[in-house]
């Protein structure tokens, strides 16, 4: 405990492809869309997080959208850190002081992460006056948020579906036994929608309102208890080329997302033969947890249940379970030491 202590401020970030999210004192104070606008002609961004997702699909040739991490890794440096710096300066107990202080970060990763974007990540905190900056994976954070005891000599599973990639692994001692990430999550989901609308409606619709849709009525099966009601879409006819509308219900969107849904399955039963037998016998037990946005998709859980014959829990408020984790680890450093990567 240094004399300039209280210069010092610690935030955790989950920086996620589709969301950022930044606890502070314990409380979540940054939820925003991991999107920046950009002026062409002066390069300055202009807008961050929800202001430029209103602009997405929306602008002219002098703004550009920009999302800077594709599945889950940094892949705009630019944009990402101001963009980061950005978000950290929007917090509202940082906004009273004089000077920045000088931060210690626990920023979440993807678990299939290379070396050099490990370093990108951590290049990025350094730059927006990142002290300390400790980094962890996100299936770990996850079970964190969730809630379960990581350092048991139990086995977990935990599957976190985020925008960029899912993250499948099995926890045991505070370490990851055996894990799997795929590119397959939020994003690719919106991708099929829009390619469903465009090959069975001539519908050409964009990624807001394909988001929009999966929110609204997205489902990993057809025969759901209870089912949403149809969707009116807009986009732009095809062949006609005026604007139109359609009307589309849950089956449709399950049935445009069932081949990477099974991608998805294919790699949970391939983690789950990687594990141990003592670890796939406390899975027996326990179940798999499920995090993330994706994860809310209607009934992925019971889709789950019925390929790994396993009992599949959602997290409660999948979204923030990774973020929580992550606070938590800041709080308890010294506990969490051996699961951070420095």
């Amino acid at each position: 405990m240094g004399f300039f202590d209280f210069l010092t401020e610690e935030i955790a970030i989950d920086l996620g492809t589709a969301n950022t999210l930044i606890i502070h004192n314990d409380k979540v104070v940054v939820d925003a869309p991991s999107i920046v606008a950009r002026d062409r002609t002066t390069g300055k961004i202009i807008a961050v997080g929800r202001e430029a997702a209103r602009m997405q699909g929306k602008t002219h040739e002098n703004i550009k959208t920009i999302r800077p991490l594709k599945d889950g890794v940094i892949a705009d440096f630019d944009a990402s850190e101001k963009m980061i710096n950005m978000f950290i300066k929007d917090i509202p107990a940082l906004k009273k002081r004089l000077f920045t202080p000088s931060l210690r970060m626990v920023i979440c990763i993807p678990s299939g992460i290379t070396e050099v974007e490990m370093r990108a990540v951590k290049e990025s905190a350094e730059r927006v006056n990142g002290k300390e900056v400790y980094l962890i994976h996100e299936p770990m954070a996850a079970a964190i948020g969730i809630g379960v005891d990581i350092m048991q000599p139990k086995g977990n599973m935990v599957v976190d579906i985020g925008g960029g990639t899912t993250e499948i692994a099995v926890i045991a001692l505070g370490g990851i036994v055996c894990d799997k990430s795929v590119k397959i999550a939020g994003d690719v989901f919106t991708n099929d929608i829009i390619y469903y609308m465009r090959t069975q409606h001539n519908l050409y619709i964009g990624e807001r309102t394909a988001e929009k849709i999966k929110i609204q009525i997205g489902a990993a099966t057809e025969d759901l208890e209870l089912p949403p009601d149809e969707m009116d879409v807009q986009g732009r006819d095809l062949l006609t080329g005026k604007p139109k509308q359609v009307q589309t219900s849950y089956r449709e969107i399950a049935k445009a997302l069932d081949k990477s849904i099974l991608r998805i399955e294919d790699s949970v039963m391939e983690t789950l033969s990687q594990t141990p037998p003592e670890l796939a016998a406390d899975i027996y037990n326990t179940g798999i947890y499920l995090a993330g946005g994706g994860s809310m998709l209607r009934g992925l859980d019971k889709r789950l249940s019925q390929k790994t014959d396993l009992p599949v829990y959602i997290a409660e408020d999948p979204l923030r379970a990774v973020v929580r984790g992550t606070g938590i680890c800041l709080k308890n450093l010294a506990k969490y030491k051996s699961v951070l990567i420095k």
